[in-house]
């Protein structure tokens, strides 16, 4: 669109914001968020509900709630479905006060009745587990006379139980007795509480009673029993009560039905199961992708189940139902396992003829999460849907996630925490592990020994992606030798080693300097017969670009190599290139890439401003004009496209009034600066101790609607360092904490160092400790600058302190046995 100067209208950015969601790239949907205003076209309200939803699905509160008041500033129509979604949460992340803010606007803005407006705050509260912020609710609510519905109580009760405060749970039911207004939900949350506390005859007992006193059980609460019996091997018991819950009339779910059906599979009664799917069709209620892959995990423990299974795919193959990647990764890990090598083909034969069915790409399962609520989306909006990614099923709940996150994340010795663990009763999947492996990975030495302890669980196994992502949690923690370890037990355990897990190990090695054994890695992967793909071939360029353990020979030699294998690089691959190539003076080699690009479908102006740029970063202005010069056809394009890049260029070797004179000329041809270009300017001003002229640029940046970015504030950081003002170089990194953007690793680093040299050290250790709390991992050269500088000043005991940190972060980054 770009190339063809169409223009992208709201619909345009819509969409992609909307694959963006799809695919989890938060930071990409951001991103383009800022691009599409700076663009000119204003988001409208689909728009924030997109990005907010986005948000608050991988619990960026804070971000979200600016988002929100933003909304509310412009004057936007709020519906009903923000609200929960901010609520849950902004109570995840315990900023109660954000819930404050938001419920106020509920009963103000959006005119929502008090009652109902404090009953989904207090439904948030319980959900995050804020037990003592639900009780304080009601406290308040009571002393400001709001009448408090049984839905009150109602909550409060499954909050406790929850919790695991049944006790609790039993004193508000006393209160709902003497009010009449006990019902099956409540006697549900009690029976579940006792269960998650396997205090499963109090459960039984509790069921029995409220059948006595009249009141017909859920059939959430039938099903939860049905389970507990099948997995204490009550076969006949769990039978029983389904029979049970049949005679009651009650509608069934597909939970329930699923629950049966893996109750007669891992009691050896398949016949059964097949009965209980068609009673399902005749009700009229269709099996989920979840139900499948339940029933075939299930089979998968048989020893003797090759025929059903291949029966199970069958059936979903001509019902037309999508087969989803963790069943057919669980079939075929099966089929590898017993090395039966004509039913593996049958398998694959037919997760090929699904793949060339359009019908069944479609999904059929309504349990799937991460689907952004996009209601009133025009049509053309609608339409795209059908091409975007699947999202997959949420084979777990969040309750279970956030008792993970909290256990993991505790700090506490391994075995304090495996103990906990073994307490929980949760129902561990891959699903599950892998987005506990994904939010917890800061915590490497807990959730390797999680990743080590979950093998150990009944109906658990590892997949290929639980793998990858604990490879990639030992290799950024430094830990090579388990990161091996990891690699050879998942080939062991007859996990398929896929081009991602050999792409982190490649990635993790190289990020280091450690480039021989990147190198040999990659040669491993060919040997292997593994299909390379552009990915792996981009991730060891970038190894043999880095500044540790550069290999420029190589990099040319395997940038030919992965053209003329076919696989384009992407922009970002080749201005690391070329960058590294002008910064070693090898401009022929980069000239010879430049040519080949255009072999693959990069156009003249694109694949020269990216040689110009990397050769005005690197301060060789003339090389970069003499080469603008040999581009004769589109040279109004690629004027375009190397405005910016000559101004940095200039600025770079100290050419300031011609830097301004070419921003002024893209001023009159209708070019405006873009962000880097004043970030340049600033930068400059910073480093000349121009200071005045650096905050006028940033003035001039807000006033034309350019958002600085990190870069440019840490440059201003720089600059008031520079000339001394290290008071406003302070309040302008706390601003960016508290407003964004938020500082990053050289923020960090220029304060610390900053402080250090004017012998306020022990202010650059809480610096410290503030950056590993933002999730920023201290280098080295760090934890040396503060424990140098305490020691000079004096400080002794503290920088001992420091050592012991340093220590300790990483021993908590690696695996270590006891």
């Amino acid at each position: 669109m770009a190339e063809y100067n169409c223009e992208k209208d709201v619909k345009t950015w819509t969409i992609i914001l909307m694959h963006y969601g799809k695919a989890k790239l938060v930071g990409k949907a951001l991103s383009t968020f800022e691009k599409m205003r700076k663009s000119g076209v204003e988001p409208d309200v689909e728009v924030y509900r997109i990005v907010i939803g986005l948000l608050c699905k991988f619990r960026k509160g804070e971000i979200a709630l600016e988002f929100y008041k933003e909304m509310v500033r412009k004057g936007f129509e709020l519906d009903r479905q923000v609200y929960p979604n901010l609520l849950n949460c902004l109570a995840g992340c315990g900023d109660v006060d954000g819930v404050y803010v938001v419920v106020h606007d509920m009963i103000n803005v959006s005119n929502i009745p008090e009652h109902d407006a404090y009953s989904s705050v207090l439904k948030s509260f319980c959900i995050a587990g804020r037990i003592k912020e639900a009780l304080e609710l009601i406290r308040d609510l009571n002393n400001k006379n709001v009448t408090l519905s049984p839905v009150f109580f109602e909550t409060l009760v499954k909050g406790l139980c929850k919790a695991d405060r049944v006790d609790d749970a039993l004193e508000i039911v006393e209160i709902m007795k003497k009010r009449n207004v006990v019902n099956e939900v409540v006697y549900g949350a009690l029976i579940n509480g006792y269960l998650r506390k396997k205090d499963v005859l109090k459960g039984l007992d509790l069921f029995h009673c409220m059948k006595e006193v009249g009141f017909t059980p859920l059939t959430s609460t039938y099903t939860e029993l049905m389970q507990q019996h099948f997995h204490s091997n009550e076969y006949e018991k769990g039978c029983a009560l389904f029979k049970e819950l049949l005679e009651t009339g009650v509608k069934l779910d597909t939970v329930a039905y699923t629950a049966m059906i893996a109750g007669h599979v891992r009691h050896g009664q398949i016949s059964a199961a097949w009965e209980v799917f068609r009673s399902m069709e005749e009700d009229g209620i269709r099996p989920t992708q979840k139900c499948f892959l339940i029933f075939v995990k299930e089979l998968c423990r048989s020893s003797s189940a090759a025929n059903e299974i291949i029966n199970v795919l069958n059936y979903m193959l001509e019902s037309k139902i999508n087969i989803g990647k963790e069943v057919s990764d669980c079939v075929i890990s099966y089929f590898e396992r017993k090395k039966n090598i004509a039913n593996s083909e049958q398998v694959k034969d037919i997760l090929r003829r699904a793949r060339e069915c359009p019908e069944v790409g479609l999904s059929r399962d309504d349990s799937s999460v991460g689907q952004i609520q996009t209601e009133g989306v025009n049509s053309a909006e609608s339409n795209v849907e059908c091409f975007l990614p699947e999202p997959r099923p949420q084979a777990y709940s969040d309750e279970d996630l956030r008792k993970l996150r909290d256990i993991l994340s505790s700090e506490k010795d391994w075995s304090v925490m495996k103990d906990v663990l073994e307490k929980l009763t949760i129902c561990y999947t891959p699903a599950l592990v892998s987005e506990t492996l994904h939010i917890c990975g800061r915590y490497g030495s807990a959730v390797l020994h999680f990743f080590s302890w979950v093998r150990t669980q009944p109906g658990y196994r590892h997949t290929t992606e639980t793998y990858n992502l604990a490879i990639k949690i030992a290799g950024k923690g430094k830990d090579f030798k388990h990161m091996r370890y990891l690699f050879h037990e998942m080939q062991r355990n007859g996990c398929e080693v896929t081009p991602d897990t050999w792409t982190i190990m490649i990635m993790l090695y190289g990020r280091v300097g450690l480039t021989d054994i990147a190198s040999r890695i990659f040669s491993e992967m060919k040997a292997s017969g593994c299909k390379l793909t552009r990915t792996v071939y981009k991730y060891l360029l970038l190894s043999f670009c880095g500044k540790k353990g550069r290999k420029i020979d190589e990099a040319v030699k395997l940038f030919s190599e992965m053209i003329s294998a076919g696989l384009v690089p992407d922009n970002e691959l080749v201005e690391v290139c070329f960058d590294c190539f002008c910064q070693a003076g090898k401009l022929e080699e980069a000239k010879t890439c430049l040519d080949r690009l255009q072999k693959v479908g990069f156009s003249a102006p694109l694949s020269y401003s990216l040689l110009i740029r990397a050769l005005c970063r690197r301060g060789k202005l003339e090389d970069a004009l003499a080469l603008a010069n040999d581009v004769k056809e589109n040279r109004s394009t690629l004027d375009n496209y190397i405005c910016g890049s000559l101004v940095h260029g200039l600025l770079k070797t100290g050419r300031l009034d011609e830097a301004l004179s070419k921003i002024n000329s893209m001023k009159e041809t209708g070019i405006h600066p873009t962000v880097h270009v004043y970030t340049s300017l600033v930068t400059h001003y910073c480093k000349a101790k121009d200071l005045e002229r650096a905050l006028d640029t940033f003035k001039t940046m807000w006033d034309e609607g350019c958002h600085p970015t990190v870069v440019t504030y840490t440059a201003l950081i720089y600059g008031f360092i520079n000339t001394g003002n290290f008071e406003n170089a302070q309040k302008l990194f706390l601003r960016m904490r508290f407003k964004g953007p938020f500082p990053d690793f050289k923020a960090y680093s220029i304060l610390i160092s900053s402080l250090c040299e004017r012998g306020k050290s022990e202010e650059a250790f809480r610096y410290l400790s503030e950056m590993m709390n933002d999730g920023i991992v201290p280098s080295t050269i760090n934890f040396r600058t503060v424990f140098f500088g305490l020691n000079r000043e004096g400080k002794q005991h503290l920088a001992q302190t420091v050592i012991h940190l340093k220590h300790d972060v990483a021993s908590k980054r690696k695996f270590i046995t006891s």
